[in-house]
């Protein structure tokens, strides 16, 4: 996967407020208020800063936490995990290979078949729909 690098003056001038403070400098949004917390609609939810794809809505699953969880991301190599020892404890960082930005955090309290839950910034992603086909 091609790396996509842009400064961080860049990213600021393309990115809201939200998806800045989200995605380039680590922040996280308040539980429950996140656009794809309740989000049932197929698709998928990819990186809103460089289009990648993430997440299908097939691996989306209620975790209860307040933000979108999914049990798997679509593939390996879209995602870097990282160790970030913030807050006085340590949690697994999740970031978008391409092009970096923080999407959220990995717990191993996930639901079958991984057992692990993607918790992840309604702001770091984009919604893409599935076409529908037809009959």
């Amino acid at each position: 996967m091609d790396k996509l690098e842009k400064p961080l003056e860049t990213w600021r001038e393309e990115l809201s407020d939200a998806q800045f403070n989200i995605c380039r400098l680590g922040g996280t949004e308040r539980p429950f208020t996140g656009e794809y917390h309740d989000s049932k609609e197929p698709g998928t939810y990819n990186c809103v800063c460089c289009g990648t794809p993430l997440f299908d809505s097939d691996a989306k699953f209620d975790s209860g936490c307040g933000w979108p969880s999914y049990f798997q991301p679509l593939s390996e190599e879209a995602i870097r995990e990282l160790d970030d020892f913030s807050h006085g404890m340590h949690r697994i960082e999740v970031r978008c290979a391409r092009c970096d930005a923080h999407l959220g955090h990995v717990f191993p309290d996930g639901p079958r078949p991984t057992g692990q839950r993607y918790c992840i910034n309604s702001v770091a992603l984009q919604h893409v729909p599935r076409q529908r086909q037809p009959n």
